[in-house]
């Protein structure tokens, strides 16, 4: 997975709409990306409003 989803996270709901692979769900406190069903395509970090997805490095 080249994403991860941080503790900035707001739960906006931005970054679920716009994920081909329907990776993002919602946990508990925060948005997570599932790994196995990410497509690495990044569309998500832009999406989101306050810049909680980055790199997994």
């Amino acid at each position: 997975m080249a994403y991860v989803i941080t503790d900035d996270c707001q739960m906006c709901g931005a970054c679920i709409p716009v994920c081909p692979s329907e990776a993002i769900k919602e946990g508990d406190p925060k948005y997570i990306i599932e790994a196995d069903k990410c497509a690495d395509c990044g569309v998500c970090v832009d999406e989101c409003p306050t810049g909680a997805i980055v790199p997994n490095d």
